[in-house]
């Protein structure tokens, strides 16, 4: 070695992972040169970005723009910060999700409704293209520790059980660490659980527990173990709360702190926040309430029983709105505590206008609404003072709804500005300067947040992530708005929500509302398109759409239409379809009709198993008993609709959940020893008129007889009055063997409920072949697996 390779030996020599080795590979260690690959590192004072998204929270809703409930935290981020208050959203959870995190439109994410509703076009099925790279994948290729808490919902239907591809959930997309609720929504004191890559066993809590706290705690953990190990390394956050989604869920001292505060009702909170909103400077002040809607019941029409409940259901909701604000502000302590606020940029939002999926009167069990039923009203008066709690799946009327979204008209679902119009609030301490404080009416969509994570690293999407060549990026940073008062944001945006559409383009909306259901008897589910009226806004005045000008500017309204078909084309938003449902929309699975159970495995998620509702289903189980054993044999569903085969008290029972209205059980004595069991629903007469009728109209009773089975011999029959048509549950709460994860089935037991004994093969099968030896059948399907 001479003396110049000995003088580079004594120097430590670096290149970037990925790129070539620069030193030197000898036949020994003498006469070679090392050189260390070093990870990328974020860019000099990059900041921490914190993006906080609300669930279903309308623009109404918060005290900084215009609302009377408590949000203190949220509000003090928007005093040291800057009030957006032309944000829009794409009106759902999965879609607006995929444009926050990616930057692209959501149907060029195959996001163009939410996940549970997918349909087999490029734009609608649920899965993100690898070409649609997350922002939280280019951070972490470029320093940044990356972490996800809260709800998910940006994976297909089929890929949420435990067997199914990882490279859609969290850790998939670029986030390092994760812990929530991978589907739609949860129990709040009974969550589905996933921590990183693994489905957790859940439990029902009664003990003070709420998720909202926990994945706060898991938040905050993630930070402070980060910074162990890594002192100034920057971290991307996503803080996807549940609240405030069905159901309304919230401690009881949140709840109660509002009573009594909302009951003057919808029409008085509507004027009240105007106002405010007037004073605030968020709406101009030549804004016009829009008229309250037909369907909507007038407050001072309604009797006096049924106001004091509403009033109850909008208590529970800023109850568990300003638990949110309190845990929102626990993390921003945290970081104020450990010195970090000032360098993080932290955006909250939310994910559509407030949701009417309550119905007209509220419900204790949203479920009715997924099953395309009425509300049950009596039951739900009946449950007022449990409104809130774990026994109630709430959701407020949908007066409330249309309040929430103050001043704008319609709601979640609908391209109208109740749809998409939410609030956001930007904080960066370090960078806002004499900004903070000040609003901006610069049009922004969440695509433009995508961006503004990404340039605020000091990035942009590259051309190609993981090897993957990528669509361009929608939006555009919103970064010049802090120094820029005039800022005017997006130029051009399109939506489509269930075939509601709509198109802005420079301080114009072209916005047309198709029915899914009929509000009014003049509404049409199944007119064609072309025939929905097409209204147009000046939103520039008129950001409320109180003044359509479609007979005053015909020429435009036609350009503002062609530009929505132009830009539909372009971004995939084509067919239009506004009628989906997860019984008529699902991808087939691996399952068939018959699904193999294993004792103590991990739920199977419902949108993964055979499809169970009006059809003849059988439950069959090979278990051991001794005397005294007990527990959940399978069990699908929850506290608010499912089935369960269970022994207790000596006893083989099979109850059927209908709705958390009724439970319907048959049962008969067991003896000790093997045996197999079997439930058998099947819909009444089931060759009958009434029996198809059943099957294609969920408001049809759907009728039906169930069986109970002991190694072949009846043993108890019933017959049911009503089914569920079309699925148990969003809130994840699966099919279990040996066990009821989350809350369980039948109030004769508690949660988990595990079965003391072995269960040696379990099986649920909805062939509807004609079965006259359960024994046989059972060892010739169990083999054939």
């Amino acid at each position: 070695m001479d003396e110049e390779e000995g003088e580079a030996m004594d120097e430590l020599l670096t290149y970037p992972e990925g790129s070539s080795f620069i030193g030197k590979v000898g036949e020994t260690l003498a006469d070679s040169v090392a050189a260390w690959p070093v990870p990328p590192r974020a860019s000099q004072g990059a900041p921490n970005v914190v993006l906080i998204v609300l669930d279903d929270v309308g623009y109404g809703h918060l005290g900084c723009f215009g609302s009377p409930m408590q949000t203190p935290h949220m509000d003090d981020l928007a005093r040291g910060g800057l009030q957006f208050t032309r944000f829009h959203t794409t009106a759902m959870c999965s879609p607006t999700r995929a444009c926050l995190l990616t930057g692209r439109n959501h149907h060029t994410c195959g996001m163009g409704g939410i996940a549970d509703l997918a349909m087999g076009f490029p734009g609608f099925h649920a899965r993100i293209p690898k070409s649609c790279a997350f922002v939280s994948d280019v951070l972490r290729q470029n320093g940044y520790s990356t972490f996800a808490v809260g709800k998910w919902h940006l994976a297909p239907a089929d890929e949420l059980h435990a067997g199914a591809p990882r490279d859609r959930w969290p850790l998939g997309q670029g986030f390092e660490r994760y812990y929530g609720f991978i589907g739609a929504e949860t129990n709040q004191y009974a969550p589905d659980l996933v921590m990183d890559n693994t489905l957790l066993h859940s439990v029902e809590r009664r003990d003070g527990y709420h998720f909202s706290e926990d994945m706060v705690d898991k938040a905050i953990t993630m930070v402070d173990d980060l910074r162990v190990g890594e002192p100034i390394k920057p971290f991307f956050m996503y803080m996807a709360f549940g609240a405030c989604h069905s159901p309304h869920q919230a401690p009881q001292a949140y709840i109660d702190a509002y009573k009594g505060q909302f009951d003057d009702g919808w029409d008085a909170y509507r004027d009240r926040v105007l106002a405010r909103q007037k004073e605030l400077g968020v709406m101009p002040t030549s804004t016009i309430l829009n008229e309250r809607p037909p369907w909507v019941p007038e407050w001072s029409s309604c009797p006096a029983e049924d106001r004091r409940v509403y009033a109850r259901m909008m208590e529970v909701f800023a109850g568990m709105l300003t638990h949110t604000d309190a845990q929102i502000g626990r993390f921003v302590e945290h970081l104020r505590s450990t010195g970090e606020f000032e360098n993080t940029l932290i955006m909250l939002c939310s994910d559509n206008g407030a949701s009417s999926e309550g119905g007209v009167h509220g419900t204790f069990n949203e479920n009715f609404v997924f099953n395309g039923l009425p509300h049950d009203k009596a039951r739900t008066f009946e449950l007022m003072n449990e409104l809130g709690g774990p026994d109630s799946h709430a959701h407020y009327a949908w007066g409330w709804a249309m309040a929430g979204n103050t001043p704008f008209k319609r709601w979640k679902r609908e391209t109208h500005e109740g749809g998409v119009g939410d609030p956001l609030i930007v904080s960066w301490p370090a960078r806002m300067g004499a900004s903070a404080g000040q609003l901006r009416d610069g049009y922004v969509h969440a695509v433009d947040l995508g961006a503004t994570v990404l340039a605020a690293a000091g990035l942009s999407m590259p051309a190609a992530v993981n090897g993957i060549d990528q669509d361009p990026v929608a939006g555009a940073s919103i970064l010049e708005s802090f120094d820029d008062a005039a800022f005017v944001g997006r130029r051009t945006q399109y939506y489509e929500q269930f075939a509601c559409r709509a198109i802005y383009h420079e301080g114009w909306k072209a916005v047309t509302f198709h029915p899914q259901l009929k509000y009014t008897e003049a509404d049409d589910v199944d007119a064609p398109y072309s025939a929905d009226k097409w209204e147009l806004y000046h939103v520039a005045v008129d950001p409320a759409e109180t003044l359509d000008l479609a007979a005053d500017e015909p020429e435009r309204l036609e350009a503002m239409k062609q530009l929505w078909w132009d830009e539909a084309r372009r971004y995939g938003a084509l067919p239009l379809q506004a009628r989906r449902s997860v019984a008529n929309q699902r991808p087939p699975g691996p399952v068939g009709d018959t699904v193999f159970l294993r004792q103590g495995a991990a739920p199977l998620p419902e949108a993964n198993a055979p499809f169970l509702h009006r059809r003849t289903t059988r439950l069959v189980a090979d278990v051991s008993y001794d005397a005294g054993d007990e527990g959940a044999l399978i069990a699908a569903g929850g506290r608010f609709a499912g089935f369960t085969l269970f022994v207790k008290n000596g006893e083989l029972r099979f109850t059927y959940n209908y709705l958390g209205v009724d439970e319907h059980t048959v049962a008969a004595p067991l003896a000790p020893g093997r045996h197999t069991v079997v439930a058998e629903i099947r819909l009444a007469e089931s060759d009958s008129a009434l029996a198809r009728q059943a099957r294609a109209n969920p408001r049809v009773p759907g009728e039906s007889d169930i069986v109970l089975h002991i190694d072949g011999r009846e043993v108890d029959r019933s017959r049911m009055n009503r089914s569920i048509p079309v699925r148990f549950s969003l809130a994840g709460e699966g099919i279990c063997c040996g066990y009821d994860d989350c809350t369980p089935v039948s109030s004769e037991y508690p949660s988990e409920f595990r079965y003391s004994n072995t269960i040696h093969r379990a099986l649920i099968d909805v062939s509807g072949r004609e079965i006259h030896d359960f024994d046989a059948e059972f060892e010739a399907a169990w083999a054939a697996q």
